[in-house]
């Protein structure tokens, strides 16, 4: 069944050659276990299918660097998995594969909820901004909610303001201390959890 999914996509890429798709990794809903659920599976996937194209334009752009079968992680879906937020989020950014993002927020597990940016869990939020600043990420973000209790353009605006603030909190944050603390973590003994907390209050001092 992968390989049959796999080879299908290859088929219809190499139909369009040159076009970069974006898959979305999704571990169960409406299915109860989908085939490439979680984001090691997106991994895999992108790299089997750019081993089955063959037109000449798609064999090209790979043989120059480009990844063309990359990934649109999903906050809710990676923590509907178990995933780690911002460890997830580094294996496409480490491979390149990374082409979009959804920001949502989600309770480990459960149903795809949706919520607002930033509701659960916003210390993950601010793990994953973190992540993609140390790598560079300059695309775009794409809010993926679904207000139940609220007007749509008031959730819009919560998100987009969740995210805003979150990032003025890991954009405060100094990268060179973080890394002397991680690896010489003998000699900051509690210090890197002080820090953050630090970061968050309204009043560091």
């Amino acid at each position: 069944m992968r390989d049959r999914f796999a080879a299908g996509l290859a088929e219809a890429m190499d139909a369009v050659p040159g076009v970069r798709i974006a898959f979305e990794p999704k571990p169960y809903e409406p299915r109860g276990r989908i085939l490439f659920g979680t984001t090691p599976e997106g991994i895999l996937l992108g790299e089997q299918v750019e081993s089955m194209l063959r037109a000449p334009e798609n064999r090209r752009l790979l043989d120059d660097g480009h990844t063309l079968c990359c990934m649109n992680p999903e906050v809710g879906h990676v923590l509907m998995g178990f995933e780690d937020l911002a460890y997830a989020f580094s294996w496409p950014l480490s491979r390149a594969r990374l082409a979009h993002s959804h920001w949502n927020s989600q309770p480990l597990g459960n149903y795809d909820q949706d919520l607002n940016v930033g509701v659960v869990s916003p210390e993950q939020l601010e793990a994953l901004l973190y992540t993609l600043k140390m790598y560079g990420y300059r695309g775009h973000f794409g809010i993926d909610v679904n207000p139940e209790r609220m007007p749509v353009e008031t959730a819009l605006k919560n998100s987009m303001n969740a995210i805003r603030s979150a990032n003025d909190r890991i954009n405060n944050i100094d990268p060179a201390a973080i890394a002397d603390m991680h690896a010489r973590p003998a000699d900051h003994r509690g210090q890197l959890e002080a820090y953050l907390i630090q970061q968050r209050a309204p009043r560091p001092q």
